[in-house]
C-alpha cells in the first residue's frame, strides 16, 4: 500500500474507533484503496456492497479474505432470489402480451388522448419497477409514472386509477416462484428481500457509490446500524441518477463525516476546473490535484473519448465522427439509439410506437409540434432535428458501423454512462447548453444568465473528471464567462 494521506489516516482512525462513517470521496481520490486499508487493519469480518458486478469482482481480488464483496442483488439472491431462478430464466415477451395476460384488453380515453392497451401495459410494468426501487411497504398511486402529453393532475390521476389495480395484480403474480405472466427481473427479488427486513451478518458494512443508492437499498443498509458498523463512501457531487429513483443518501446520514479530496487521477489544472462545478453544485468538498500529473486543459484534435449530455447528442457525435472517417465505438453499444431511430421510423410511417417516451404521439408531425411549441417538449427538439436532417435509416446504418472500443479511434459516451471510467484525453460535446439569459442586464448592458442548476453542475463535474492527461472543455467552455463562477 502507498503511504496514506492525512485524510486516509483520519478515516482509518475513525473506523478503528468504531464510528459509523460517511466518506465523501471526490473523483479519483482513492476511495477503494482507502476501504481496503480500513479492512486490512482489522480482524473483524465485513461486507462490501458494490454498485455493479464488475466492481464487486474487482474488489474481491483486492480486499482481504475477511471481507465478502458482492452486489446488493447478489446478496438478495443468496438469501431469497434463488427461489425464483426458474422464472428469471424465462423468455422475453412483449409488454402488451403481459398486459393481456393481466386483463388489459382495451384502450382508454384520458382527456384528448387515446391510451392504447400497449401503453397501459408498459405503464403497469414501469409502476412495479418504480415500487421496487422505493422503500415503500405498499404499492400505490405515487409509483405510477407520468406520461408525456398528460398535462393536468386530473389526467394523471385518471391514469393512476386505471393502472394501479393491474400493477397490484402484477406484483401478486410475481410472488409465485414457479410460474406467472410477468417476466421476473432481478429488482423484483431485491424488493422482496428488503420487505423481509433482513439482517446482514457482518461486523461492518461498506456501501460503495452511496450517492446513487435506491431508497430500497438505503433502507436495508440503515437497518443494520444496531449490530454492524456502517461505512458509506461516494461523492454527493456525482449523484446523477435521480431520474431512475436513486438519491444521495450520504449528506443527511447520521455518522462521522470525513472527506477524501486529493485526486490521484489528474493534476492541479483539472482540479481547478472541477472545483468550479463543485461550487455550483453546492458540494461538500473541493479537490486538489496531484502535482506530478501535468494534466492540460485546452483544445484537442484527437480525443480518446467524446462525452455527451444526452443520447441524442451521442447520436449526433457518432454520425459526425463516422462521416469524418473515424472508427467509432459507443459506450454500452447502440441499443438506445436503435430504439429511438425505430420509434421515429414508426411515427414517420404513421404508426404508433411503443417507446416509453413517445407512446402518446400518433404521428411524426404531432411529435414535431410538441417539440416546437410545447414548453415540456423542448428537450425533444434535438432528436426531431436530427431525424429530420438525417432520417431514421441513416441513424440505424450508423449504429451498424460502430466498432468495439478496443479497435476504435474514439469512444462516444453520455456522461451518465462514462461515470466510473476514465480516459487519457477527453473532449466535451456541444450538447451541454449554457443557462438561458434572464431579462436582467449587467452594468455593461449584457444579459445576465440564469444560475447553473445543481443537476447540470453535477453532470458537468462527472464529465470533466473522466480525463487524466488532457481535457477539452468544448461544449462547457461557456463556464469561463459565467458571472456566478470564480
Amino acid at each position: 500500500m502507498p503511504t496514506p494521506t492525512d485524510e486516509q489516516t483520519e478515516a482509518a482512525d475513525a473506523f478503528r474507533a468504531g464510528h459509523h462513517l460517511v466518506l465523501q470521496a471526490g473523483a479519483g481520490t482513492g476511495k477503494t484503496s482507502t476501504l481496503i486499508q480500513l479492512a486490512a487493519d482489522t480482524t473483524r469480518r465485513g461486507r462490501y456492497l458494490a454498485f455493479n458486478k464488475s466492481i464487486a469482482h474487482d474488489a474481491s481480488l483486492r480486499f482481504p479474505r475477511t471481507v465478502l464483496c458482492k452486489t446488493a442483488h447478489a446478496t438478495a439472491y443468496a438469501a431469497l432470489g434463488h427461489r425464483y431462478t426458474h422464472r428469471l430464466n424465462s423468455p422475453r415477451r412483449p409488454a402488451w402480451k403481459t398486459g393481456q395476460a393481466l386483463g388489459i384488453t382495451r384502450a382508454i380515453r384520458i382527456g384528448d388522448h387515446d391510451v392504447s392497451h400497449r401503453t397501459l401495459s408498459h405503464t403497469v410494468l414501469r409502476t412495479v419497477t418504480r415500487y421496487c426501487h422505493s422503500a415503500d411497504l405498499t404499492l400505490d398511486r405515487r409509483h405510477v409514472p407520468h406520461l408525456r402529453g398528460l398535462g393536468t393532475p386530473a389526467e394523471q390521476a385518471q391514469l393512476a386509477a386505471e393502472v394501479l389495480p393491474f400493477a397490484v395484480k402484477a406484483w401478486a403474480d410475481l410472488q409465485n416462484p414457479e410460474r406467472g405472466a410477468v417476466r421476473f427481473e432481478h429488482d423484483h427479488y431485491l424488493k422482496m428481500w428488503a420487505l423481509t427486513e433482513p439482517k446482514i451478518n457482518a461486523d461492518f458494512l461498506f456501501l460503495d457509490e452511496a450517492q446513487d443508492t435506491n431508497p430500497v437499498l438505503e433502507q436495508v443498509f440503515a437497518a443494520q446500524r444496531d449490530h454492524a458498523q456502517l461505512v458509506m463512501v461516494g461523492d454527493s457531487a456525482q449523484a446523477i441518477y435521480g431520474w431512475r429513483g436513486a438519491r444521495d443518501v450520504m449528506t443527511g446520514f447520521d455518522a462521522t463525516h470525513l472527506t477524501l479530496t486529493r485526486s490521484f487521477r489528474f493534476g492541479p489544472r483539472l482540479a481547478e476546473q472541477a472545483n468550479r462545478w463543485l461550487q455550483l453544485a453546492d458540494a461538500p468538498i473541493r479537490l486538489t490535484g496531484t502535482d506530478t500529473i501535468p494534466t492540460e486543459v485546452g483544445t484537442l484534435a484527437r480525443p480518446d473519448a467524446v462525452l455527451c449530455r444526452t443520447n441524442i447528442g451521442a447520436m449526433t457525435e457518432v454520425l459526425r465522427l463516422l462521416a469524418d472517417g473515424h472508427r467509432v465505438a459507443l459506450a454500452r453499444g447502440g441499443n438506445t439509439l436503435t430504439a429511438l431511430a425505430l420509434a421515429a421510423q414508426d411515427l414517420k410511417e404513421g404508426r404508433r410506437t411503443n417507446h416509453p417516451e413517445l407512446v402518446l404521439f400518433a404521428s411524426w408531425g404531432e411529435l414535431q409540434d410538441y417539440a416546437t411549441y410545447d414548453p415540456a417538449g423542448g428537450d425533444l427538439q434535438p432528436f426531431v432535428d436530427l431525424v429530420d436532417t438525417h432520417g431514421p435509416d441513416a441513424i440505424l446504418a450508423a449504429v451498424d458501423e460502430l466498432t468495439d472500443e478496443q479497435h476504435a479511434d474514439v469512444t462516444v459516451s453520455t456522461a451518465h454512462k462514462a461515470k466510473g471510467r476514465e480516459w487519457a484525453a477527453v473532449k466535451i460535446a456541444d450538447d451541454f447548453p449554457p443557462p438561458k439569459d434572464t431579462d436582467q442586464h449587467d452594468a455593461h448592458g449584457r444579459p445576465i444568465p440564469e444560475p447553473v442548476s445543481e443537476t447540470d453542475a453535477r453532470l458537468a463535474y462527472v464529465a470533466i473528471t473522466r480525463a487524466r492527461q488532457h481535457l477539452d472543455l468544448g461544449g462547457l467552455s461557456w463556464i469561463d464567462s459565467h458571472p456566478n463562477v470564480v
